[in-house]
């Protein structure tokens, strides 16, 4: 009786077990086609681009030439595309130099991170280590409020205040001639400024400017900075502030000497994802900024963005299949390794600095 009882219950203990596998096994084939799912549709975006961009250089795209046996016309140069000054696929004489629209993408970038960067790791410094758990549990909801404010808000923002008072005030303080701004510094060290001066002085501001769509979207990243920048000096184990200040540390040298190289890791991560936020930002910067393809580093001018131009080109008349039409898989296939090479950088970043607590 005996042993046919724990024979029993040893079978009905496999079957048990091997059910509950089964399961392990379902949910992990579940799990990965999820995870595969992200990175098929990846690889179609890449392709899809790829394969219209070469339309937009040899006149034919790859999957016509290989399967359709079309010819290969070259259209446009990669000369003319990397190195020329001028943009204007779809005017009567056409220009194809995306130097115009990069360094619009790049100056929006850089001058967000310029923005963002030391405001929102100056938050996070002071959420994590300086203010209390009321104070931070008020504060960190309204920086999540702000990362969810619909970019075309910020946009409005952008040409409603930024634009009329801030960077209209800053053009007058600085060709103000009562003494001050640009004028001042001329009287200290004449002839320093002249080219800077004569060029803010020549342009008005409108209703775009770069300035404008530096602050627009430098106000956008502050959030994605702040919030993952706390988040990892809240990793931080507290072992490690307590032997600094047994050790006779003050508070400051505890936040900038231990807790920020302890958390460099998530810090430079905010950094890389809010400056790739900034390249792909579309909306904000296309209100801010304006639509003229200009390569000018005065902050008061017009400029446009390659998002700004994917925008403006997808609401035009261009036809299908044309030049000026397939420039937009060009330059976002451009965009896309843009983006794909900051993530890139991130993830180094992350390995190279990460650092491990047991």
């Amino acid at each position: 009786m005996s042993t046919e009882t724990q024979s029993g219950s040893g079978i009905s203990g496999d079957d048990s077990l091997e059910a509950a596998h089964e399961k392990n096994r379902r949910v992990r084939r579940v799990l990965f086609g999820c995870a595969a799912v992200t990175v098929v549709t990846t690889a179609a975006i890449f392709l899809v681009l790829f394969d219209n961009a070469a339309s937009y250089f040899f006149g034919a795209r790859i999957s016509e030439v290989l399967f359709g046996g079309d010819s290969i016309v070259r259209t446009v140069t990669f000369t003319e595309f990397g190195t020329g000054t001028r943009w204007a696929p779809d005017h009567a004489t056409p220009a194809h130099g995306v130097l115009p629209i990069v360094w619009g993408t790049l100056a929006i970038t850089i001058g967000a991170g310029l923005v963002s960067i030391p405001i929102g790791t100056a938050t996070a410094l002071y959420l994590s280590e300086y203010a209390s758990s009321g104070t931070r549990n008020r504060l960190k909801p309204i920086l999540e409020i702000l990362a969810g404010i619909p970019t075309i808000v910020y946009g409005y923002f952008a040409v409603s205040f930024l634009t009329p008072v801030l960077v209209d005030g800053i053009a007058t303080f600085l060709v103000n001639p009562a003494g001050r701004g640009l004028d001042s510094v001329s009287h200290i060290a004449p002839g320093l400024l002249e080219p800077l001066a004569s060029g803010m002085m020549d342009a008005s501001v409108g209703r775009y400017s770069m300035l404008a769509g530096i602050l627009v979207v430098g106000t956008m990243t502050i959030p994605m900075v702040s919030s993952i920048s706390e988040d990892a000096m809240q990793a931080v184990p507290d072992d490690l502030r307590n032997g600094a200040y047994a050790l006779g540390a003050t508070k400051y040298q505890v936040s900038t000497r231990i807790v920020l190289p302890a958390a460099v890791s998530g810090i430079f991560a905010s950094y890389i994802l809010a400056l790739s936020r900034a390249i792909g930002e579309t909306m904000a910067v296309t209100m801010a900024a304006g639509f003229n393809a200009n390569l000018t580093a005065n902050p008061f001018d017009e400029i446009m963005t390659m998002t700004a131009y994917l925008v403006s080109m997808a609401r035009g008349t261009s036809a299908v299949g044309t030049v000026e039409y397939q420039s937009l898989f060009a330059v976002g296939l451009l965009l896309f390794l843009m983006t794909l090479s900051m993530n890139l950088l991130n993830d180094r970043l992350k390995r190279r600095f990460q650092e491990e607590y047991r």
